[in-house]
Parts: structure tokens; C-alpha cells; sequence
């Protein structure tokens, strides 16, 4: 683990509304959360420490309420993977809405999702204009540039997924008019601005073959060059897809990266950020306590099987929970999801639990849960009992080498690279290959990977899905709501049709 580049750091200039204001003040006393003695702006960013503590900064709004720790697996329940489960019908509304599309504006999880990354952009453009001025070791500074094109590129990435047009904001602005006078702009334009920053990152970055200690984990060439491929493929552009596939591939190769032999050691704690990882978020656990903006994941917790514990022996009575606080029972696996597994694949007992399955502890998961008719929950993300529940060290993957040859396969309708994902799953090669093919591939590999819903977003099935048909999809649901709490602030945010 590498906590010490993710911890949270006080920084000079306070990220206002969209996380996108400069050094400039602000009147409202309440808004003056910071010490009389913090730093600020023009006294913070003068020398290499500075500099690698404002960009760690950057990467610190991945683990929060927003992104990874609580609103991406959204994008699983309002696919075709998983619904809420939970504890009834007033239990996780918010999820509940946007599993049977009837979301509000005011739905909590988009908004978090909204402002989240802008707040990370807001950091990432801190850094990219006051670190080059900074005298500094000149590889240390290149790293830090290539770190927050890489991260700005990647947030971005998620809000033009999910909200189409979005203002797109390079620098800090210089007063808080400023930041809540920000319109959209068109997608097409963040998607080039994305390629740019990639491109760029693909530059400033090292190999991670030359991380140590501490540094592991950080965004490295190999990040900035496989997401590129994943860009271009959500672009639809198969040719520069599939070479930029290619040129991960053969790089992450050259840097020794390569499948785990066993689909389930990409989920082990012992091997984050190893062999197959090309970027993951970071957690780590023992540093917060009961809420969803600290360095711990809350999925285990989240995830976890509700409630259970087996009182069959005074010996299993007295073990308590599978996981800390007894689990909340949410995303759990869809029937028709799990009956789609071929016969023999390997990935199936890493990823969910089902009826009979042993815990660590040896209780036995059950038939039925509360929330849980077929008594599903995933494994993916399983780290048993914590100190603190909303506390799991375990890392979300964000790429994995098998995703890249994923990419190949379908841009380059290579059968070859969809094989090489089968055969570590311990299927029989494919006999052929088209979109289709590759799709449920994807689906099984990158399972509760919070992935699902933009694949079928790109792939413009989304709409046809049988499963989000009986939901009721509806077409503007191809996008979600601009939160009206933003729209409140800045009346230049126009709302998506629909909502």
C-alpha cells in the first residue's frame, strides 16, 4: 500500500463551487473553513515538496463520495449487472432511483458525481499552472505535470460519459462570479481536450517499473497510454483504438506486465498494483472512521452480505457478521447475470458469492437475503471484518491489462486478443469474433468494475437492453440530469432534455 501520496492535503486556494476558483477571496464567512495559518497560493507553491503535495491532491478526490468509495457503482445497478437489494424500499432511495430510472435532479448520487471530479480538475489545474514556474529536480516536476494532465483527462473522462456537454475548464478562475458563470460545452470539444491532456501525460510520464516505495501506485506512462485506447474506443474511432491497444500492450509487456495466471489475484490485497495493473484508486486502511471522504472503502460494508450471521452453533453465533457493521446488502448480482456465466469460467467464484459458498470464517452464504431473493453478493471487493467498517484497504481497479486486450479485440476484431482473456478464464477460444462477442466478454471480465453501463452507452445498446426496457429506460436516459444544486448557483448550466 502506498497511503502517503493519497492522504489529504491543505492546499492555498479554497475549491469553490466546481472546484474550479484560483486564489482570489470570498465575502461569505461560512465558506472560511481554512486556518488562519494555512497556505495559500501565494505562499504555498514554491518548492518540490509543494509540488508533489499539491498533486497528490489530485488524485485524493478518486477515493471519495462521488467517485470510487460510493457513486460509480451506480453505473453497475443502472446496467444490466445488479440492482440496489439493501433493506427495502425507503432503504438507498438514491440508488433506487436511478435503478429504475425515475431520477430526480436532486438524486445526491449525481450530484456528487457531478462536483466531484470538478474538484479534482480544480486541483489538477492548480497544479498544471504554478508548478512550472517551481525550481525543482526537472524529472520530479515532468511527473507532476504528467500526473494532473492524466488525472484532469480521466475525470473529465467520467463526467462526459455521463453528462454529455459539460464546461470544460483548463485554468482557475479568479473570483467566485467567475466559477459559477462556467457554461457546458460541447462533448466533442472535452474529448479532444482529453486526447490532449493523455497525449501530453503519455510524455511526462515514467514507466512504473520506476516507482518505488511509496510512489507505487502513481499514474504512469502505461495509465495514460491504455486509457487513451479506451477513449478512442468510447469515441467510436476503431483505428486509433486499436493501435494505441497495440502499443500498451507491447510497453506494458516490455515493463513486465502481464496477466495473473489466476483471474482472482487481481482482487488480493497482497497484489495491488501488480502484474496486470495499469491504474488503480488507491485505499488504505486505519486512517478514518465512519464516513465516505476519508482514504478507506466503504464497499466492503456496502457490498456486504445484510445482516448474516449464521446461529446454527454457538461457535458461528459468536463469530457475528461476515463483514463489520453486518453489511448493507447493496448491488447485488442479477439472476440473469449470473446464469450467463459459460460452463467452466474461472471468473464466476472470484467475483460473486452464491448459495453455499464458504467464508473465511466458515459461515456459509444462504439461499436468500434480506434484499437478496437468490442470495447473491459480490466477492470482487470481499475484505471480511475491519476495525471500522467503511474502512476496506482494498484498491479499485480503474485498467487492468486484460481490459486493454479487450480494446484490441474489439477495434481491431482480433481474435487472437479476445483469446488470450478467455484462456486465462479457462475457457475454450472463441471460434469468432464480432461486437457482440467482445461486449459480453467484457461483461464477465470487468464485472462490478463499475464499467457495464458506459459499454452499453457506446455500443448503443443501451436502450434495447431487456433487462433496462422492463426498468424503464427511457431515451433521454442516455445521459444523466446536470444536478439542479449547481444549476441553483450558475443559471448558465443548462439541463439535459428530460429531466
Amino acid at each position: 500500500m502506498n497511503p502517503l501520496f493519497l492522504k489529504k492535503r491543505t492546499l492555498g486556494a479554497a475549491l469553490l463551487t466546481l472546484g474550479l476558483l484560483g486564489s482570489g477571496g470570498c465575502t461569505k464567512d461560512y465558506l472560511d473553513l481554512q486556518p488562519r495559518n494555512a497556505a495559500s497560493t501565494e505562499t504555498f507553491y514554491k518548492n518540490q515538496t509543494d509540488a508533489i503535495q499539491a498533486t497528490n491532491s489530485v488524485y485524493a478526490q478518486l477515493q471519495q463520495a462521488g467517485m470510487f468509495n460510493h457513486s460509480l457503482w451506480a453505473m453497475d445497478i443502472m446496467a444490466d449487472n445488479s440492482f440496489v437489494g439493501g433493506g427495502g424500499a425507503a432503504d438507498g432511495i438514491e440508488f433506487q432511483q436511478l435503478d429504475n430510472y425515475t431520477i430526480p435532479t436532486s438524486n445526491p448520487v449525481i450530484t456528487d458525481h457531478f462536483q466531484r471530479p470538478y474538484i479534482g480538475i480544480g486541483a489538477a489545474n492548480q497544479v498544471l499552472l504554478h508548478v512550472p514556474s517551481i525550481m525543482m529536480d526537472e524529472a520530479v516536476k515532468k511527473r507532476c505535470l504528467g500526473e494532473a494532465q492524466f488525472l484532469r483527462a480521466l475525470y473529465y473522462f467520467y463526467l462526459v460519459r455521463a453528462y454529455g456537454d459539460v464546461p470544460l475548464v483548463l485554468t482557475p478562475a479568479s473570483s467566485p462570479a467567475e466559477a459559477a458563470s462556467v457554461s457546458r460545452d460541447p462533448a466533442a470539444k472535452v474529448y479532444t481536450q482529453i486526447v490532449t491532456d493523455l497525449k501530453a501525460s503519455i510524455d511526462n510520464l515514467p514507466l512504473p517499473s520506476t516507482y518505488k516505495g511509496d510512489d507505487v501506485g502513481r499514474a504512469s506512462k502505461l495509465s495514460a497510454m491504455g486509457i487513451l485506447a479506451k477513449v478512442y474506443l468510447t469515441q467510436g474511432d476503431m483505428t486509433n483504438a486499436a493501435t494505441q491497444a497495440d502499443a500498451t500492450i507491447a510497453a506494458a509487456l516490455a515493463d513486465g506486465k502481464k496477466l495473473w495466471a489466476n483471474y482472482g489475484d487481481n482482487f488480493k490485497l497482497e497484489n495491488e498494483n501488480g502484474q496486470e495493473s495499469l491504474f488503480e484508486v488507491q485505499f488504505v486502511s486505519g486512517l478514518n472512521g465512519y464516513i465516505l471522504d476519508g482514504p478507506g472503502s466503504a464497499i466492503n460494508e456496502f457490498w456486504g452480505a445484510r445482516f448474516y450471521t449464521d446461529n446454527s452453533t454457538p461457535e458461528l453465533k459468536a463469530k457475528g457478521y461476515v463483514v463489520s457493521g453486518g453489511g448493507y446488502g447493496f448491488n447485488i448480482p442479477e439472476k440473469e447475470f449470473v446464469d450467463g456465466y459459460e460452463a467452466g469460467d474461472l471468473r464466476k467464484g472470484p467475483t460473486v458469492f452464491v448459495p453455499g459458498d464458504k467464508y473465511p470464517d466458515g459461515q456459509t452464504q444462504p439461499n436468500k437475503l434480506e434484499g437478496d431473493p437468490n442470495g447473491y453478493n459480490v466477492r470482487k471487493f470481499f475484505a471480511g471484518k475491519l476495525s471500522t467498517i467503511w474502512d476496506s484497504p482494498l484498491n479499485v481497479p480503474v485498467l487492468r491489462l486484460a481490459e486493454v486486450y479487450l480494446i484490441k479485440a474489439e477495434a481491431a476484431n482480433n481474435l487472437d486478443a479476445l483469446n488470450v482473456v478467455r484462456k486465462r478464464a479457462g475457457l475454450p477460444d472463441a471460434a469468432a469474433i464480432n461486437q457482440s462477442v467482445v461486449l459480453k466478454e467484457r461483461r464477465y471480465e470487468l464485472a462490478f468494475e463499475m464499467d457495464r453501463w458506459y459499454d452499453l452507452k457506446r455500443t448503443n445498446t443501451l436502450l434495447t437492453n431487456p433487462n433496462l426496457v422492463a426498468k424503464g429506460i427511457k431515451p433521454f436516459n442516455v445521459v444523466l440530469p446536470i444536478p439542479q444544486a449547481e444549476r441553483d448557483v450558475n443559471p448558465n448550466l443548462t439541463q439535459n432534455p428530460g429531466y
